[in-house]
């Protein structure tokens, strides 16, 4: 493989498709065409003059030469990411795509209104929201900026405390009755197994130890509309729960946990001015 020099296209290709295990499933990853992958990998098989990859009952994986050159690819790709944010965070515009990922609900109910007022000042720059509970990485250009409830472990990212968000426990006005008189009747809307862990989850399941869990999601969007259709009691924010007709807060004085929302973007963006201008705007209305 001496003089070999690899295109950063070809390495994207060969990266999506030692992550992914298949051609189709690395060009669903980069939104290319199936022979496309296929024509690349050949491509590079003919310059190394060994084989890349193997096929096995599980997929595609590598041979002992791609393994030797999947260090250097996740290096090149490392040094691409890295070029791309910082021409992107040293821009000036006030124009272009601002990749923002959040919450489908936190989205809705939260961003929205920041978002109008963006681009009502700055007509010029296009919000485009990740909605999605799935952790973004934002070294990788996955999204620009980032809220979640969860502080970023990952480095390089800076972030803060943006603001503490209050939950509530809500039903319709029939399933509030129901659980006045017999609380076991009523069924619970909460987070899947993965989730189960949340604050909200283990509270709920406190209050209520005796009722039985109705329903699970990891989306708070559509615990709200089972909640909304009578099917049990759920905890949502109240950002969510407040705006879902048909609902009603059930024993405010007993709130569960609150939840403190993190903004996060990596470092290398820091000076992007459609950035800073969101997060101006989200600041004020949100810290207020």
């Amino acid at each position: 493989m001496y003089g070999l020099i690899m295109e950063w296209s070809d390495v994207r290709i060969f990266l999506a498709v030692a992550r992914g295990g298949s051609f189709g499933s690395a060009a669903r990853a980069l939104k290319v065409s199936h022979p496309t992958v296929g024509r690349r990998i050949a491509v590079l098989t003919g310059d190394t003059g060994q084989p890349l990859f193997r096929r096995t009952a599980n997929g595609l994986v590598l041979t002992d030469a791609g393994d030797s050159i999947l260090a250097i690819a996740e290096a090149m790709e490392s040094a691409a990411f890295a070029v791309e944010r910082r021409l992107t965070g040293a821009s000036e515009s006030l124009e272009g795509i601002l990749r923002i990922s959040a919450a489908d609900w936190f989205a809705a109910h939260v961003l929205a209104p920041i978002l109008a007022e963006l681009v009502r000042i700055h007509p010029g720059i296009t919000p485009e929201i990740i909605a999605g509970y799935r952790l973004l990485d934002l070294s990788r250009r996955d999204a620009d900026v980032a809220f979640r409830i969860v502080p970023f472990a990952e480095p390089d990212i800076v972030q803060r405390r943006l603001m503490t968000m209050r939950y509530g426990l809500y039903g319709t006005r029939a399933t509030a009755r129901r659980v006045q008189k017999d609380s076991a009747s009523v069924g619970l809307i909460v987070m899947d197994t993965a989730q189960s862990y949340f604050p909200d989850v283990a509270w709920l399941r406190d209050k209520y130890p005796c009722a039985r869990r109705a329903f699970t999601s990891t989306s708070r969007s559509v615990q709200a509309q089972m909640c909304a259709q009578g099917a049990g009691l759920a905890v949502l924010p109240r950002a969510l729960g407040d705006a879902v007709p048909g609902l009603t807060l059930i024993d405010p004085d007993d709130a569960p946990p609150s939840r403190d929302i993190w903004v996060g973007y990596h470092r290398d963006l820091r000076q992007m001015d459609r950035l800073r201008v969101m997060l101006d705007i989200a600041s004020a209305r949100l810290t207020a």
